[in-house]
């Protein structure tokens, strides 16, 4: 006797089928993103990835190479005063103006003097206990500064380059997103290709191994070296400096006055090495009068009073209404500290601590020192590294994948869904992300109207990106 099924039952079927062919095309519409971003964007986050590493052991580097310069063979009995050094470096660059002097905590180290000449920016090494200048180099030519500026602005510098670099930065984190919900077992999940790669398979399999995994694992460390280097950028920069500053969370406005916080001029436009907390810190102006300008002796030895450790940076005054600066840029966020003081009277016009910030602000420093491998010395380093060398090696491993498994004639991505309602919700999805990071909203809109105005009238180019 023939079994009927029953309505209800053909009808689950019906359901569940149509409910796993909107998973797929979810999958496969994520997966496009996923797959084209990370072509596009791959070699920015090598680079990032590469210049970051090295530059996160820049004390050890400049340290090794300019060792000559920053160190000392004899330790003397006493320092000499700060004029006298500033005054011997005057004497040798008379057409230059001493802009800044940089004090270390180490007594081997030598001062360091930024002297700006018509053509360059220079920093002379000075002897302390002697007086003797050891000699002097460009401070923007410096190998780290190199690796800096790469890391940065892609060594070309200018709006542009930096912009490049944000955006792979915040690309990078829709990558990290995508890649994980691509990764996710929808099945009951073996540890052998989901948390630990099966090195010894061939082809596609080991690379896709050697791609996802790590990945997974590395993807806590890479966001969050991605999240702490976003404050340095131009237009998320601004927008978390610009958050901070509206929630009142970021430098503590209690400590101006009125007149001063109107002030145009800001820290980081008058000094050296300003914590990130405290660069737009408003400069509060001196008071003229007939006594003339003080020494930077005093100022240093406000830096005692006030228990400011080194190494620190005394910029001076800039005009007649100009400050001495003095700040702190220190590991230990905690320990940072930006004054501005008198140069006529010597009175501390604001002095910004740690304890001072917002709570956005303090997090914000901890981020930064963490991201430049500062916070807990050599291990922060190693771990620094260890991120972006297993950044570098997803990356290329993405490459190795695609060429194992891509068709001839065709780019290797899964097809768009034909699901349109799916396609448009991942579109949105997209649009979401990109209002949060504009530098995204903008290249979504620019992906968005090559793909209608000359992907679809192109049949080949159509069929070769599966459009």
């Amino acid at each position: 006797m023939e079994v009927q099924r029953q309505p209800s039952y053909e009808k689950e079927q019906q359901e569940s089928k149509k409910s796993s062919n909107k998973k797929s095309s979810f999958y496969a519409s994520v997966w496009r993103w996923h797959f084209y971003a990370g072509i596009i964007f791959a070699p920015f986050l090598i680079i990032l990835a590469f210049s970051g590493g090295v530059y996160l052991f820049k004390p050890q580097i400049e340290s090794f190479i300019y060792h000559d310069l920053y160190y000392i063979e004899d330790v003397g009995d006493n320092v000499l005063l700060s004029s006298e050094l500033v005054n011997t470096v005057k004497a040798d660059y008379p057409d230059g103006s001493v802009r800044s002097m940089t004090f270390f905590d180490d007594p081997e180290r030598t001062a360091e003097i930024s002297v700006e000449t018509e053509s360059e920016m220079k920093s002379v090494f000075i002897d302390p206990y002697t007086g003797k200048i050891l000699g002097s180099m460009n401070s923007e030519k410096t190998i780290t500064e190199m690796f800096k500026k790469l890391h940065s602005e892609l060594i070309v510098g200018g709006t542009v380059a930096n912009r490049i670099v944000e955006l792979a930065a915040c690309w990078a984190v829709i990558l990290l997103a995508s890649g994980l919900y691509v990764w996710w077992p929808r099945n009951k999940a073996s540890i052998w290709g989901t948390f630990l790669p099966r090195i010894r398979s061939n082809g596609r399999t080991f690379w896709r191994d050697i791609h996802a995994v790590p990945a997974f694992w590395l993807s806590l460390l890479i966001l969050i070296l991605i999240m702490t280097g976003l404050p340095w950028s131009g237009i998320m920069g601004e927008q978390i400096n610009r958050l901070a500053t509206s929630t009142h969370t970021g430098y503590p406005a209690f400590a101006f006055s009125p007149e001063d916080l109107e002030s145009d001029v800001k820290a980081k436009d008058v000094a050296v090495d300003v914590p990130w907390a405290a660069k737009n810190v408003p400069v509060p102006e001196s008071k003229r009068n007939e006594s003339g300008m003080l020494a930077i002796d005093y100022p240093q030895q406000i830096t005692d009073n006030r228990n400011i450790e080194k190494p620190y940076t005394i910029s001076m005054p800039q005009g007649e209404t100009g400050v001495y600066t003095i700040s702190a840029f220190h590991d230990q966020p905690w320990k940072d500290a930006v004054m501005h003081v008198d140069q006529y009277s010597g009175e501390v016009l604001s002095d910004v601590r740690y304890d001072d910030y917002g709570i956005l602000a303090k997090a914000i420093s901890l981020g930064i020192s963490i991201h430049e491998g500062k916070l807990f010395g050599l291990a922060n380093q190693i771990i620094g590294l260890i991120v972006c060398i297993g950044l570098i090696g997803i990356v290329l491993s993405s490459f190795l994948m695609r060429r194992k498994r891509k068709p001839t004639g065709t780019s290797g991505a899964p097809k768009k869904p034909k699901d349109k309602k799916i396609t448009r919700t991942v579109f949105c999805i997209m649009i979401v992300l990109g209002v949060l990071m504009p530098l995204v909203g903008v290249s979504i809109i620019i992906v968005f109207l090559i793909d209608k105005l000359v992907v679809q009238r192109i049949p080949k180019l159509k069929n070769w990106i599966g459009a």
